[in-house]
């Protein structure tokens, strides 16, 4: 994969994180087998995660119910991480083949003026969100770090705690707990990038389908344009029959694009149908969660920081994964509309104008129906999902509030 010479930097950062966890395609057996031992130490820095959140979430029940719900709030985190890896590791091959397609076709193709413009204000969309979810995700990593450091400081060393309590207390004894505090520091970080990783390509790849379907629509307006010219203009009723079979060849290369792009979405909608239903399912859960401790009375400031840094960026994170599925619905929507502003009424009734009115009627049709991705088939996502997503999460944090 190219990704490093482009100069797209969302598309840079986003292969860096998936080369780190192991996760971005091999071009040769030094790379596969570097990449086998990222995500073999991907796969156990988050399963030592899940044994520790499951044991803080084991001995906070009955204890203390913030402390109850901050561990469930890490579970659910957890669990959203590890299933996106496992998902992209499993499909290994469906992703290999999604980012060939799209470099093939989409990210090192020529472009004329205007549809550069339509590429390049998709580029600076993609950097401008994944820079700030990026910052949001790993704040969100390190601020759970903040109150042990402060702890520590504050009583002179006399006082230890870990961001994550593992409830053992052999874990505060000297060199014991500056090792075990890196080891979380580490898996926090790690934990962070596999969080972002997964979503960084899907709102790449939403952005670029969006872009080549506004492509599309330039190239489909463009068809007649022959027609314009001071040699074949339309008002004097000359237009030759050459001009029909160039418009016709121009039209039949607009609907084999429609069809790839239909056919690559579906594709895409196939690859992240799973993530997108556990994301869903489970942001309702996050958000409630995250209200709940940040706004919890007597709770601890720090935790309170981590959690406002934490809902923030799952509020941004559902609007702009909403937002980019919402703009490959949309865009591919208006791809319909774009039919209209052919002058077929001006072509000649030969048999390239005759095919032309007839295929573009049948083009309308299918154009009407709009590409989108779906959460595990279920339903499609919009951002229609991201009000009916906050509206439940402030029911659940109603019904927990009242408890």
């Amino acid at each position: 994969m190219r990704a490093e010479e482009t100069n797209d930097f969302s598309l840079t950062v986003t292969s860096f994180y998936l080369k780190l966890t192991g996760l971005w395609p091999a071009v040769n057996l030094a790379e596969q087998r570097e990449r086998r031992i990222a995500f073999g130490i991907t796969i156990s820095v988050m399963l030592s995660g899940l044994l520790i959140v499951s044991r803080e979430l084991y001995f906070s029940i009955g204890i203390s119910f913030e402390d109850t719900m901050f561990a469930m709030c890490n579970m659910v985190t957890v669990l959203i991480v590890l299933c996106k890896a496992c998902v992209l590791h499993i499909k290994k091959k469906q992703f290999t083949e999604l980012l060939a397609y799209s470099e093939n076709h989409f990210w090192h193709t020529n472009y004329d003026a205007c549809e550069t413009v339509f590429l390049e204000e998709c580029k600076k969309l993609c950097t401008a969100i994944i820079c700030l979810f990026n910052f949001l995700a790993q704040s969100t990593s390190f601020s759970y770090i903040i109150e042990p450091i402060v702890v520590y400081f504050d009583t002179n060393a006399s006082v230890r705690k870990l961001p994550i309590n593992m409830y053992m207390d052999f874990l505060l004894k000297p060199y014991i707990y500056e090792l075990t505090f890196l080891f979380q520091t580490v898996s926090l970080a790690a934990y962070g990038i596999g969080y972002l990783c997964v979503d960084n390509v899907m709102y790449i790849t939403n952005y670029h389908a969006a872009a080549q379907f506004r492509i599309l629509q330039y190239r489909i307006s463009c068809i007649t344009d022959l027609i314009n010219t001071e040699k074949f203009s339309a008002a004097s009723g000359s237009v030759p029959d050459c001009t029909a079979d160039h418009c016709y060849t121009k039209f039949k290369e607009c609907i084999r694009q429609h069809q790839m792009l239909i056919v690559y979405y579906n594709k895409v909608d196939q690859f992240f149908a799973i993530i997108v239903f556990v994301q869903i399912l489970l942001f309702s859960l996050m958000l409630c969660l995250d209200g709940y401790l940040m706004l919890q009375d007597g709770g601890s400031p720090y935790r309170r920081m981590v959690f406002t840094i934490h809902i923030s960026g799952c509020i941004f994170q559902l609007l702009m994964f909403t937002y980019s599925c919402d703009c490959v619905l949309q865009e591919s929507m208006q791809v319909a509309e774009s039919f209209y502003s052919i002058q077929w009424p001006v072509l000649p009734m030969n048999n390239s104008g005759e095919m032309l009115r007839t295929d573009m009627r049948l083009a309308l049709i299918r154009a009407r129906v709009p590409c989108c991705l779906t959460a595990g088939g279920f339903f499609t996502v919009s951002l229609e999902t991201y009000t009916k997503v906050l509206s439940t999460a402030v029911s659940y944090f109603t019904l927990l509030r009242d408890y």
